[in-house]
Order: C-alpha cells, then structure tokens, then sequence
C-alpha cells in the first residue's frame, strides 16, 4: 500500500516510525521539498496514494478531489482545522488523528512562555547580544492572575503545572461546563467567563481549537477589554487571535506583550516580528523529541492498522465533523 508522509520533520530524530511501516511493507514517500506544503504543491504530489500522514497544511476540498485512490488521512497532531473532513467523509476518506501524544510538550512550552514573558528574559537575551546590559523587573506565576480559556488535554495539563507554583488565583473558562476543576486549598481555581479572564487575568492562555466560533476569539474588541500588563499567550492556533489587532495593541502597548506559536500563514513573516514585546516562536509546541516522536509512531501505528484490516483507534470523532 502506497503512503505519503506530508509532515515535516518525519523520524528525522528517530527511525520508528518508518520501521513501524517498513515491517509491514508498505511502500512510503516522505515530502521531497522538506517544508510545509502549500495546497497546490499536495495537488500535485497527492498523486494516487492510499493513505496520508499529515501535518498541518491545507487538505482541502481541492486536494481530495486529486486523490483518487485515498482511502485514510492520518494527522500527526490533535488540530483538524487543516483537514476538510466534510469532504472526506463525502469520498468515504477516514480521518484519524494523534490528540494526547502532543499535550505535554504543549502544555509545557506554554508554562516556559508564561515564565519567560512575566521577566523578559526574551528581551534580555536579545539586548545581551548586542552588547547591552538591563536588568529587568518582573512577576512571578504565584503572584499573578492567571486565566486559561480551554481545559481540554492541554489546558488542563497547564493548570496543573500552575498548581505546582502555587498560584494564587486561576480562572478558567471552557465551553465543556461539565468540565470538573480539582480541590486545591492553596490555590482558587474559579470557572468562569471569559470576558472576566479578559478583564481580570494578568496572564492569559489560549487553548481551544481553530473553529468558525473561535476564529478572531480574540481581536480588536477583546484586547481593548485587558488590563495594560496583561500577557496573552496563543500556542493552540492561528486564526484564533487576529494578528493585525495585536500588532496594533502591541503597538501601542495598549496590552504588556504577547507569545505567540501558531499562524494564520506558517511560515510566519509578518509584523509581529517587529515588536521586542512579542515573543514569536515556530510552531514549536509539540516539538520535543519524545512527543514528537509519539506522534510519527502512533499515526504509523493507525496506518499499519488500516493495511492489516484492524479496527482504528483515533478516528475523530463525529462531533468534530459538525464545526462550521
């Protein structure tokens, strides 16, 4: 069975994922122009194979509509927004996906971000190599406000890590009401909405999928309502915060600075780069060597599955069909 991989890197650090498909014999191409594919270049190389490892470039109706033998997409990551799963399901195309592997790095880098912006070590490090020397003041996480919007596998996963810094206060909005918040006496873990994170949270983070609801969550409107040292922190997707509004608010430092992971366009060229309080870093959040490695062999793993003729595990689920 013919696979190709989109996704770059792909066992670049680790072989087992292509041994996993190699013991089954399946005949696989990884992305010969080793970058994110655009959606004309998966037009052209979709050609006529069964299954696809893919990352997060566009598999649109287009790009379905030239794969006539694709029976099997398989996401190396949790997003689908890439993934026109309303057109697949018309081509009888499944779609699986790897949504846990990812969450610990995630949920990490974002903490980092956190801890990095609150004392501008980014700034620092930067003014250093040009041969200046300020020492900046800053916060500590038990000593801010922290709002987190979305407690899926990741957001949950960051207040947890909170929890170990003794954060004194934490609020948490996610449209999962059901969604229970563990006891903690020394920290006050509170849902609630989201416009009182926008209001209130000296440290926002993000962590909710790309979706016709959730697109521009955050843009002119939303930032106007943060408090001047407020710090928003995106590592979910881009789309989600309108950059053009954040570069003006940056820009005017209208809010206290801005991390940010994921991009409408990746890669990322655009104006953000031109501001000392946005820290900007390249889709990184899944990339340590253990997650991403997780990943590549599970969505192999949901390959060798397909070929055998053996139930699927992560098929996304039907709800997800029903965005937009």
């Amino acid at each position: 069975m013919k696979i190709f991989v989109s996704t770059v890197p792909f066992a670049d650090v680790d072989p087992r994922p292509r041994e996993v498909l190699r013991e089954v014999g399946a005949e696989l191409v990884v992305n010969p122009l080793n970058r994110k594919l655009t959606e004309s270049d998966l037009d052209a190389l979709i050609g006529d194979y069964e299954i696809l490892i893919a990352g997060t470039e566009s598999i649109s109706e287009s790009v379905l509509e030239k794969a006539k033998r694709l029976k099997l997409i398989v996401r190396v990551g949790i997003g689908l927004d890439s993934v026109d799963l309303r057109a697949a399901r018309k081509r009888d195309i499944l779609v699986s996906y790897t949504p846990d592997a990812p969450s610990p790095a995630v949920a990490e880098l974002t903490i980092g971000l956190m801890i990095d912006l609150l004392r501008s070590t980014h700034v620092s490090n930067l003014r250093m190599h040009k041969g200046e020397w300020y020492r900046y003041f800053g916060r500590r996480l038990s000593e801010v406000i922290i709002g987190v919007i979305g407690a899926g596998r990741i957001g949950s996963r960051v207040i947890k890590h909170l929890r170990g810094f003794n954060c004194r206060q934490i609020l948490v909005n996610d449209i999962d009401t059901q969604i229970s918040l563990p006891y903690d006496p020394t920290c006050t873990l509170e849902r609630t909405t989201k416009e009182q994170i926008y209001q209130e949270a000296e440290v926002i983070s993000l962590h909710v999928p790309l979706t016709p609801k959730t697109r521009s969550l955050i843009s002119e409107k939303e930032l106007g309502q943060m408090r001047p040292d407020a710090l928003l922190i995106n590592t979910s997707r881009g789309g989600i915060v309108n950059e053009q509004d954040l570069f003006e608010a940056l820009k005017k430092q209208q809010i206290g600075g801005a991390a940010i992971d994921v991009f409408e366009q990746e890669p990322y060229t655009g104006n953000l780069s031109t501001l000392e309080n946005c820290l900007l870093t390249a889709h990184m959040g899944s990339m340590s060597v253990d997650c991403r490695t997780q990943m590549e062999i599970e969505a192999c793993q949901e390959a060798v599955r397909f070929i055998k003729g053996e139930p699927l595990e992560s098929l996304v689920p039907d709800a997800e069909y029903n965005h937009g």
